[in-house]
């Protein structure tokens, strides 16, 4: 199930960086529990991100969508910061990084 709950975040896209989170490397931590509960760690690209909130319930829906899952908490983390390294190599590609 984690596997789908990564593809449905992957319609999440940081309106800073125009790219999906998962492979923006936004998503530290993804746990599912057999109740469908999910706990998600990411964090943002800047700590000052005016977006924050709104990302945060972007995640929650997009884990929602996915059947099976009934309950979403976001943890937001600034430890370890987000740098650039932590991009997919695909992200790193398309942005030509």
């Amino acid at each position: 199930m984690a596997e789908r709950v990564l593809e449905a975040l992957k319609v999440v896209y940081d309106p800073e960086i125009p790219f999906n989170i998962v492979d923006l490397g936004l998503i530290y931590e993804l746990n599912i529990n057999e109740k469908g509960e999910v706990k998600v760690k990411m964090t943002v690209t800047s700590p000052g991100c005016p977006v924050g909130p709104w990302l945060l319930d972007e995640v929650r829906n997009a884990c929602l969508s996915v059947p099976g899952i009934t309950k979403v908490d976001v943890d937001l983390v600034f430890d370890p910061p987000w740098t650039p390294e932590m991009m997919s190599e695909e992200a790193h590609k398309m942005l030509g990084i």
